[in-house]
């Protein structure tokens, strides 16, 4: 089963066009999506754009407006905007491998007739090419070029976080928080990219999300890795010591909630 990409539209009532491409994106994509939306001042779900979906066959059920803030500390493979304002607003939102910058007229202060039909249209346009696009830059993982691997291990936080995970077999975000004395944001982000070129697969169980190698990585990537581990690294050292010194890891409770 390949992994879903988490995707998070953002506007700033999160009240019609975010909440068109929540739909949208689910109905078009939902093997390969895992959507949410949300908006710096939520208010409530436009009864138009509600219409305008069910016009079009597309479910609306589950959608309601939600805060930025409910997303604290959740890492997005996109994170993409529908209007200037959250744009500028949202521009620094930590946890987002990809940051995409879309911007549709509010159809709630449109004077064009059919605004919502009309705006619904031109989000439904783009979905299909977001997805059609991202589709085809997520190659097979038995193509993936060596210089993705390089690429993403240039990074020091990467480099370290994908040691200690292939060194450990699976570690969740509070553990890679304490063993390499690193922000929740900025291990998320990583872990996002990570994950977005296929080097990491994650799980969810409960609240906790825990993250492993990718079990269908290329040979030539895992005897890469397996070397590397062979050099005794000090770094690695001390990151495990920090990681076998953290307590409570068995709930993790107070650092995974």
């Amino acid at each position: 089963m390949s992994q879903k990409s988490r995707v998070l539209f953002l506007c700033v009532a999160n009240a019609a066009r975010s909440q068109m491409a929540e739909a949208l994106l689910r109905h078009t994509d939902p093997e390969g999506y895992e959507v949410c939306s949300a908006g710096p001042q939520p208010s409530e779900v436009d009864p138009h754009a509600r219409l305008a979906l069910e016009q079009l066959g597309v479910s609306t059920e589950g959608l309601y407006s939600k805060p930025l803030e409910s997303f604290d500390g959740q890492a997005f493979d996109y994170v993409i905007t529908l209007c200037d304002k959250s744009a500028f607003e949202c521009s620094t939102l930590p946890g987002a491998g990809e940051y995409i910058a879309w911007d549709f007229e509010d159809p709630a202060t449109s004077q064009q007739a059919n605004a919502y039909t009309h705006c619904l249209q031109q989000i439904h346009e783009r979905i299909k090419l977001f997805v059609l696009v991202k589709s085809k830059a997520h190659a097979p993982l038995q193509m993936l070029a060596p210089v993705t691997l390089f690429k993403c291990l240039a990074d020091d936080t990467r480099a370290r976080m994908t040691q200690l995970i292939a060194q450990e077999g699976e570690l969740c975000v509070c553990e890679l928080t304490a063993a390499l004395q690193e922000s929740q944001p900025k291990v998320s982000r990583h872990l996002a990219q990570l994950r977005s070129s296929g080097l990491l697969q994650d799980r969810r169980a409960g609240q906790w999300v825990y993250y492993r190698l990718h079990p269908h990585l290329p040979a030539w990537v895992r005897q890469t890795l397996a070397q590397v581990l062979t050099a005794d690294d000090p770094q690695l050292a001390e990151d495990r010591l920090r990681l076998h010194s953290m307590r409570d890891r068995p709930d993790r409770a107070v650092l995974c909630g």
